[in-house]
């Protein structure tokens, strides 16, 4: 499925506004249209022409980032909207808002549109009880929306906390190796199996050697001994 991989504080600091692409971050003193405040690229700090053209561009290009929709995308919503009946504008924002990741960001169960997508798409959601893995999906009135039961989307377990957990428990159970212990720990143990590979061999050779008659200390010559027989 196609999705924006574009740099999200660039596009926000070329519409000169926070579009709130990285929820938390936006609200930081990291947020990159508080540290330039300027449009991207080599001529973004030079005056810029102004034109009816210009506005309606970037006002579509706004929504579209949002949103998180991309062009064909946004295009097909247009289509739909004005053949409903009433205003285009207020239909094609109505069922912008309506997608299934901007009501998880409006509800707070995701700080932006990207982590709503992903939790949606890894199946962690039902609605009407049935699992929706469809970020564009439509919901109506009356839809229910909840954490799928096989889910531990909603346990506050993310794997961070479980890699801490994990080092904790390491940490706890056994003192950490020296640099280079474990390669010399690992080189003894392969020569020690060396060795008793080697002696096996030794004495598999030995007891062959033994097993074999031998004609002189038997009083008869193996040719004999196999005409006779």
């Amino acid at each position: 499925m196609a999705r924006d991989t574009s740099p999200q504080c660039k596009q926000c600091r070329r519409e000169g506004q926070k579009l709130f692409l990285k929820g938390e971050r936006c609200l930081t003193d990291k947020c990159g249209v508080e540290r330039r405040s300027y449009p991207p690229g080599e001529h973004g700090r030079g005056r810029q022409k102004q034109s009816e053209y210009r506005v309606q561009l970037r006002e579509k290009q706004k929504a579209r980032r949002y949103y998180g929709v991309l062009e064909t995308q946004f295009r097909n919503y247009y289509h739909k909207a004005s053949r409903q009946a009433g205003v285009t504008g207020e239909n094609l924002l109505r069922m912008l808002e309506c997608r299934f990741d901007n009501v998880l960001v409006r509800l707070g169960f995701a700080a932006s549109r990207r982590q709503a997508r992903q939790l949606i798409l890894h199946g962690h959601w039902t609605v009407n009880g049935r699992r929706v893995n469809i970020p564009s999906y439509q919901l109506r009135d009356g839809d229910v929306i909840a954490i799928h039961g096989r889910s531990t989307a909603g346990q506050g377990d993310s794997r961070r906390d479980r890699a801490d957990r994990a080092g904790a428990g390491m940490a706890a159970g056994r003192p950490r190796r020296a640099h280079g212990e474990g390669t010399a720990q690992a080189r003894a143990a392969g020569d020690r199996r060396a060795g008793a590979g080697a002696a096996h061999r030794r004495a598999v050779l030995e007891v062959t050697e033994a097993s074999k008659p031998r004609g002189r200390e038997a009083g008869v010559a193996p040719t004999a001994a196999a005409g006779g027989a």
